[in-house]
C-alpha cells in the first residue's frame, strides 16, 4: 500500500474510533488533520464543544488567537497540505459543571500520536499547546511548571516550540508574562515562515 493510501486508511480507523466512547457524555467525534506533506503539526488539548459540533478545529475564539500568534489567516491555517492538527485527545470530553471541560482522554496520544506521525515525514517543527501536549512529548525535558516550560522554549528548538493555551483563560497569563509576545512569538513566527517556506 502507497504511504498516501496508508495514511488516508489510518485516519479512516481515526475517524472510526470508539476506545473511550463509554466515557464520553455523547457520540464520538475525532478531529485529526493530517497529511503526507505537512511540515507543521499542531498538538492541542482537545476540541471544545463548537469544535465538537462543527468538526473544524481550533473553530472557537481560542482558534482566533492561536491564528494571530501565528500571523496566519484562516485558508492558511486550515490547508492541510502544510500544516497537521493533532490534539492529545481527539473528541471533546465534555463539560465540567465547575467550569471548563475536562481534560483531554488519556487513551488517544498513546494509541494513536506515533502511528500518525510516522506517516508523515516533512514534519519539520511541532507546535505542543498547553501543558497536557508538552507533558506527553517532553516527557523529564518538561520544567517543572508550563510557564517554566515556555519560557525555556530555545532549549526544545529546531522539534518542539511549547505555547500555553490560547484559552480567553490565560489572557490574565499573558499580560503577566510580556515576555512572550516580545521573545516568543517572534521566533514563533520565524519557524513558521520558515517550515511553510515563505
Amino acid at each position: 500500500m502507497k504511504p498516501e493510501a496508508k495514511l488516508a486508511a489510518l485516519l479512516a480507523e481515526v475517524g472510526a474510533c470508539r476506545l473511550c466512547s463509554a466515557l464520553l457524555p455523547h457520540e464520538p467525534r475525532p478531529v485529526v488533520r493530517a497529511s503526507r506533506t505537512a511540515s507543521i503539526l499542531i498538538v492541542g488539548q482537545a476540541p471544545g464543544r463548537r469544535v465538537h459540533e462543527t468538526g473544524i478545529p481550533w473553530n472557537d475564539p481560542s482558534g482566533d488567537r492561536l491564528r494571530s500568534w501565528l500571523a496566519l489567516d484562516r485558508d492558511a491555517f486550515y490547508d492541510e497540505r502544510r500544516i497537521a492538527i493533532m490534539p492529545m485527545g481527539f473528541c471533546f470530553p465534555g463539560t465540567d459543571p465547575k467550569g471548563g471541560d475536562y481534560p483531554p482522554r488519556p487513551e488517544c496520544a498513546p494509541h494513536w500520536h506515533l502511528r500518525i506521525r510516522a506517516l508523515m515525514p516533512k514534519l519539520s517543527l511541532t507546535l505542543l499547546v498547553g501543558s497536557y501536549a508538552q507533558a506527553h512529548y517532553l516527557g523529564k525535558a518538561r520544567k517543572p511548571s508550563m510557564t517554566e516550560t515556555v519560557r525555556a522554549f530555545r532549549d526544545y528548538l529546531p522539534d518542539y516550540l511549547p505555547l500555553p493555551h490560547p484559552s480567553w483563560r490565560n489572557t490574565g497569563w499573558l499580560k503577566r508574562n510580556p515576555w512572550f509576545e516580545a521573545s516568543l512569538l517572534p521566533e514563533l513566527r520565524r519557524r513558521r515562515g520558515k517550515a511553510l517556506g515563505g
